[in-house]
């Protein structure tokens, strides 16, 4: 099992990263939030355990940008905080449990490990015979298998969790390029290659485009 820490007490990450290694888990670590959002864009994580106070982007907004891109990774909220507001806040931007410091490790463990086994019902989504397996990063129709870049799969996975909602493209190029896309034409390539791949002749077509309004998957 690979597990995210995004901390930036680094004598509290070296004990949560040194007892999960001898728990058996796998671990990455961030400092900050910016290089978390990077390798939760770019890896696969079983669950990510995220503080709310960090430099750069903070836990919230780390957490509502990885459910804005369409991950579904179980996330436990890390934090000095303690109020009624703030886990609140969390949980309505995503986040799957709150974890309050000073805490206990096999507490921890305990609730990473209830998360990992809730998810496991979870972590493939499907419309109608299109079948996304999250953790594998890929897709199927039928007998046709659907590897898309990291930017496709972005997409899909982002209009599959909204689906059958019409997602504009405003929304999906946020999503891909949160600086700004690189050409007003960006956007209608990355879902040129994804139709595709997603809707090959003779099968229906899943990807709807909505004039004026934006995209959607759905039968």
């Amino acid at each position: 099992m690979v597990v995210l820490l995004v901390e930036d007490d680094h004598s509290l990450a070296e004990l949560v990263i040194e007892y999960l290694e001898d728990e058996s888990f796998e671990c990455d670590h961030a400092f900050n939030g910016n290089h978390a959002i990077e390798l939760i864009l770019n890896n696969t994580y079983d669950v990510i355990i995220l503080d709310i106070n960090l430099p750069g982007a903070n836990g919230l907004e780390v957490c509502e940008t990885m459910r804005k891109a369409g991950l579904n990774t179980p996330c436990i909220m890390l934090t000095a905080r303690n109020t009624l507001d703030d886990k609140v806040t969390g949980l309505n931007l995503g986040a799957d449990d709150y974890l309050v410091k000073p805490f206990a490790m096999a507490e921890l463990v305990a609730r990473i490990n209830a998360l990992t086994k809730r998810n496991r019902h979870s972590d493939s989504l499907k419309i109608a015979d299109l079948e996304i397996y999250l953790p594998e990063h890929y897709a199927k129709r039928g007998e046709h298998k659907i590897q898309p870049s990291p930017d496709e799969w972005k997409v899909l996975t982002y209009l599959a969790s909204k689906s059958p909602q019409v997602v504009s493209r405003t929304e999906l190029e946020n999503i891909l390029w949160p600086a700004g896309a690189p050409s007003t034409d960006a956007l209608k390539m990355v879902i040129y290659r994804l139709r595709k791949m997603v809707d090959p002749k003779p099968l229906t077509p899943l990807i709807q485009t909505i004039r004026g309004v934006g995209v959607a998957l759905k039968e």
